[in-house]
């Protein structure tokens, strides 16, 4: 019915010869700007006021009060307190922010204490005068107050919201009539008019002209000012956005952090470049690819799984740095941890090994504390507080492996098969008999290891048969020079010095196609043409793959991936 309403609006007013949707509108600030020039935030400052009470009323189980004293200014507080008059005066105490526009003393509680400042001293060190300026703004319309001859509304951009209020006197009888009869909860519009400060402090435009510049044809939700359902909010990512102030802060955030590491990296020395994502091979890791066909070429191609061998192509032909930040796609299941699109960056650096690695990404670590965390380095993941700040614990892959099970890296490595399925079977692994060796350890590893990982730790010296592009160990033959950065229970980053010996590289790659005839269809293709470019030379060479994704998880505290992905994968509508 409301839509039908709304849409009956668009049709009288294109008879009214007033286009619903125009082509611009002249904005002169962005919401955040005008608040930043004439608004000091608090920071939750204590003070001591004594005040008159002016009006009590009920706000989500507490009490709102407007507060005045003999000044004539006001200010608000939000009290449990029971038993307070209107009319009366008492001394409050409490912490001074900013809710809702306007100043605010929360947790207030009445004291019999000297007061340690005044309403007027708080305005004139928060509160500035606009002194009339004129302003054009646009946005969209999140409340929206009718009284009489005049309306009260709030208009919201990307960061900001602001308070209009529109008087008839001001935009004339008619046009007022216009305003309330086709303007809605939803619409975008334009609005011109003059900066003031409502009684209680609130910065106001006093519309002298609105102009709708799109009409919402849909009623925002019930509970636009926060949509519980993650389906809408997932599905329909705008109404989320629309509605979610937290949401719009994730993804500025993670704006903010793939700004950041590509301004590190270029300060750096690294040059980014950008690789096929249609590849001939699905190679560079072990995941199962998307298949797509072209039919000009008549040939199969995948999505990459992964960009690392085009990357160290690059190497080969002199590039002795690189980095790139892109869309991977692995045709796997979804999960709190897994998309089967996402980000990854991946870098590679000549003459650098895995030592050289751990040290830069502690280093990139820190300069992301300070430029995205703002220099706090704790986080709160899962219910878990986790301090970002390095240096990071370091530990032996086998010494986890030995630690959760008893188990020394001979069984693993060297024991019948059926060993280490009957273990995988008592740790609940699924279907263990039909994984291979390789993929045993990896499953036992995920089960007693990754678990008790919660602070940033490098899990270091990975066993040769689960990493078929990293180096042989200088100090031991069965395992490779490989970290894995976990935190929080997750793997946030993978690296290891590159193998380089062609020879032993087709080895290793004759290795993964064993894997895969033994039912391991994660298991990596041969890939002759990268054979050929290592044969030219590819110097020792170190490289990492960060999961972009769960860097934005843990920066925004957030458990799922889908809380970081702007339009995450989900199964067809109904």
């Amino acid at each position: 019915m409301e839509e039908q309403i709304r849409r009956e609006k668009v049709r009288k007013l294109r008879e009214l010869g007033i286009e619903p949707y125009p082509h611009k509108f002249e904005v002169t600030h962005e919401i955040h700007n005008i608040r930043e020039k004439y608004e000091k935030e608090p920071q939750g400052e204590e003070v001591v006021l004594k005040t008159k009470i002016k009006r009590i009323s009920n706000y989500e189980g507490k009490k709102l009060l407007r507060l005045t004293d003999e000044s004539g200014l006001e200010i608000l507080a939000l009290t449990e307190e029971e038993g307070l008059q209107s009319g009366l005066e008492y001394t409050f105490k409490g912490n001074l922010v900013r809710h809702e526009g306007k100043l605010t003393v929360i947790n207030a509680k009445v004291v019999d204490e000297k007061p340690t400042t005044t309403i007027e001293e708080i305005k004139k060190a928060y509160d500035f005068d606009p002194k009339g300026e004129e302003v054009s703004l646009a946005g969209r319309l999140v409340a929206w107050r009718p009284m009489g001859k005049a309306i009260f509304g709030h208009i919201q951009d990307l960061l900001g919201k602001i308070q209009i209020y529109i008087k008839r006197d001001n935009v004339g009888k008619e046009n007022f009539k216009l305003i309330k009869e086709f303007i809605d909860l939803g619409d975008i519009v334009g609005i011109k008019g003059n900066l003031f400060r409502t009684q209680t402090g609130e910065l106001t435009v006093e519309v002298k002209e609105l102009k709708l510049l799109s009409k919402c044809l849909h009623p925002l939700p019930e509970k636009w000012h926060g949509i519980k359902d993650v389906e809408v909010r997932y599905r329909q990512r705008y109404l989320d956005l629309i509605a979610n102030p937290n949401a719009r802060k994730i993804f500025l955030m993670r704006s903010k952090l793939l700004a950041e590491i590509r301004k590190f990296m270029t300060e750096k020395g690294f040059l980014e470049v950008e690789t096929p994502i249609l590849q001939p091979i699905a190679s560079g890791a072990n995941a199962k690819p998307f298949i797509t066909h072209h039919n000009y070429l008549d040939m199969d191609l995948y999505l990459r799984i992964a960009p690392e061998l085009y990357l160290k192509r690059l190497i080969v032909g002199g590039y002795p740095k690189v980095f790139e930040i892109g869309k991977n796609f692995r045709n796997e299941g979804v999960d709190t941890t897994h998309n089967p699109e996402f980000t990854m960056m991946e870098f590679y650096a000549a003459y650098w090994d895995y030592k050289d690695l751990i040290k830069f990404t502690e280093r990139l670590f820190e300069y992301l504390i300070n430029t995205v965390l703002g220099g706090k380095s704790k986080v709160t993941f899962e219910g878990m507080e986790i301090d970002l700040k390095p240096p990071f614990r370091v530990v032996k892959y086998f010494d986890l492996l030995k630690e959760g099970t008893g188990k020394d890296k001979d069984f693993f490595l060297k024991a019948e098969k059926e060993e280490l399925v009957k273990l995988a079977r008592e740790l609940e692994v699924k279907n263990p008999e039909a994984l291979t060796r390789a993929k045993l350890i990896d499953k036992i590893f995920e089960k007693v290891a990754e678990p008790k990982l919660v602070q940033p730790t490098f899990v270091i010296d990975f066993p040769k048969i689960l990493s078929p592009l990293a180096k042989t160990h200088r100090e031991d033959p069965d395992l490779v020079e490989r970290f894995e950065l976990i935190i929080g229970k997750m793997e946030v980053a993978n690296a290891y010095t590159e193998l380089n010996d062609p020879k032993e590289q087709e080895e290793r790659f004759l290795d993964q196609l064993k894997e895969k005839q033994a039912g391991d269809d994660e298991a990596m293709e041969m890939d002759k043409d990268f054979i050929r470019a290592l044969e030219y030379g590819l110097p020792p060479t170190g490289g990492e793959g960060i999961g972009i994704d769960r860097l934005a998880m843990l920066f925004a505290g957030v458990n799922s991936i889908r809380e970081v992905i702007l339009f995450p994968a989900m199964r067809p509508e109904g």
